[in-house]
């Protein structure tokens, strides 16, 4: 998952830029997209009606989903623009059920054998460009034959594995039943002044000239909009808008050990109003070139455990990995995952001052809008508030449509990135504290856990970049976390940045060492990959005292710098 208080940086601007403001609405178009929806629907209630072959089973379900995605995209380096671009693509779903709600075709990892093409031709999953219904029917037309066809083949194989495999006594059904959701959302415009971005790239690019020891930088700017298609066979029809601007800088550095050193921020935004006042802007730009130079000069940190502070990026990301992918609905399912906390509701998981939620339907936080915020989730389900952890018991999983042992209904947490099928997914999610007291306190909180411990220092870790975890029984039950700034906080009280560590450790051992919170929240937007591709997140958290963290050395990329200077430099110009 990327952090959002990162590219505040990217959208850097010199004084004699403005913001990029939105431009004149377009003149009124055709709205086209109840026409392509209609035409979806006649497809599926032809499909529904006619689709059979003899002897076998007909379809109980049919899901058709578009999604259709307008993206632009500039890159810059060194006060030039490299790249300027962007494109339109149509990505279709197909899913088709055979068997009934309690047994069908998909099986427990919500992974189907439906391979969608025929013996030696491949079907593509993309759909007309044009607003052409017909074009759009055909090709709806050919993937439902091939999903159709793969659907009937994983189910005869599933019912075949119930002659030999055992019962465990955890099926819960193959699909929930739902209510059905009819809603068009209003159509959007998206807003990109090319020239006015290229501009701020290479200005904000060039800034970095009078740093000749940061020999690598670049810029990018993306505005994607994407418009979703969805209508099933039971009777949901929805169509729904989301427009997200996404801005990043990225520089790099080598210490004088040869070690690589990087810094970045990212910015996610609904709107160029979104954005941070032009003053604010240049502020984080000198920031991360100060932080990415004083890193340069910093220490190495050997491995370490002890206390730490991590701030509310890092505990937002903390949480994300270590209990919100485990609390996956479809996780509980799988023999091949670990399973973490199946059969642990309603007992103590966490510490019992922290409580877990995870709300799409929050649109802001702190001031700042989120990234996974929605209204209805990639089946159809309304986005709902979910109770997962409160006071340190577990209440909840996030769930689909796929139900599991105690949960047999959809929260709404059904995701998926564009062609992929949907499983549970997290959105926003929230830890909450009983216990919050200031910074100050924490930090002296910190010190008093450095004695105790008989520490030479504590350690205080900010903005993470992202994470990753593992879930699953053939890897080891554990998380990683990537840090751009670490400090040693010493028993007087004295900072010192040092480099060249990330965080490691084991779930529940983690976030059991958490014994207080701070009084403030911090939000951290990005995307996160999983089985069904990337979705948009957020995480939002307070900074917490972990009495032992766990830190080991990064991997080490280490070079010797450029032999000549940059053509930026004056002894270069010589």
């Amino acid at each position: 998952m990327q952090k959002t208080i990162m590219a505040c940086l990217a959208f850097c601007i010199i004084a004699s830029l403005s913001l990029p403001t939105a431009q004149a609405k377009k003149k009124s178009q055709v709205d086209h997209r109840p026409r392509l929806l209609k035409a979806m629907a006649a497809e599926m209630d032809r499909s529904m009606k006619n689709l059979k072959m003899d002897g076998f089973e007909t379809p109980y379900f049919v899901a058709y989903e578009m999604k259709d995605i307008e993206n632009h995209r500039i890159e810059a380096r060194y006060g030039a623009v490299y790249s300027s671009g962007g494109g339109k693509d149509r990505r279709l779903r197909v899913e088709v059920r055979v068997g009934n709600y309690e047994f069908d075709n998909i099986g427990k990892k919500n992974r189907s054998f439906d391979f969608s093409f025929s013996p030696g031709y491949t079907i593509k999953r993309n759909g007309p460009l044009d607003p052409d219904p017909e074009a759009l029917r055909n090709s709806l037309w050919q993937l439902t034959d091939a999903t159709y066809k793969g659907a009937l083949k994983a189910y005869l194989k599933l019912k075949s594995q119930k002659v030999t495999e055992v019962d465990d006594g955890e099926w819960a059904g193959s699909f929930s039943k739902e209510k059905t959701t009819q809603n068009v959302q209003a159509s959007q415009d998206l807003d990109f002044d090319k020239e006015q971005w290229e501009k701020l790239a290479r200005s904000t690019t060039a800034v970095f000239e009078k740093h000749p020891e940061i020999f690598d930088s670049r810029m990018t700017i993306d505005g994607s909009k994407e418009v979703r298609y969805l209508v099933t066979s039971e009777g949901t029809r929805l169509i729904s808008e989301r427009i997200l601007y996404n801005l990043s800088v990225f520089a790099a550095t080598r210490a004088k050990d040869g070690m690589l050193l990087t810094n970045q921020m990212t910015l996610y935004a609904r709107g160029p109003k979104d954005l941070p006042s032009h003053k604010d802007l240049m502020k984080q730009v000198k920031q991360l070139i100060a932080d990415l130079k004083a890193l340069r000069q910093a220490p190495v940190l050997e491995p370490y455990t002890g206390p730490a502070i991590l701030d509310g990026d890092a505990t937002g990301v903390l949480f994300h990995e270590v209990i919100g992918h485990r609390l996956e609905g479809e996780r509980q399912l799988d023999d091949h995952e670990g399973k973490t906390f199946k059969g642990q509701v309603g007992k103590k998981i966490i510490p019992a001052f922290l409580s877990i939620i995870d709300d799409p339907t929050l649109v802001a936080m702190e001031g700042i809008k989120l990234n996974g915020t929605y209204a209805y989730d990639d089946e159809g389900v309304k986005a709902q508030k979910v109770v997962l952890v409160e006071k340190g018991v577990l209440r909840n999983f996030l769930t689909s449509r796929t139900p599991i042992k105690g949960f047999l209904k959809s929260n709404g947490h059904g995701r998926s990135s564009p062609g992929s099928r949907p499983r549970a997914r997290m959105g926003n999610t929230i830890v909450l504290s009983d216990q919050m007291i200031s910074i100050s306190e924490l930090k002296k909180r910190l010190l008093e856990e450095v004695k105790r411990q008989d520490k030479p220092y504590g350690l205080l870790i900010k903005n993470i970049v992202g994470g990753s975890t593992h879930t699953s029984t053939w890897g080891y039950q554990a998380y990683k976390g990537i840090p751009q700034l670490v400090y040693r906080i010493f028993p007087d009280g004295r900072e010192e940045l040092v480099r060249g560590v990330e965080i490691v450790g084991t779930p529940l051992t983690s976030i059991n060492k958490i014994v207080a919170t701070s009084d403030r929240i911090s939000v951290f937007n990005g995307f996160c990959g999983a089985e069904s591709g990337y979705v948009p997140v957020s995480a939002a958290a307070p900074d917490v005292l972990m009495t032992e963290v766990e830190l080991q050395r990064s991997m080490k990329i280490s070079e010797k710098s450029q032999i000549l200077p940059s053509p930026w430099t004056g002894a270069s110009k010589k």
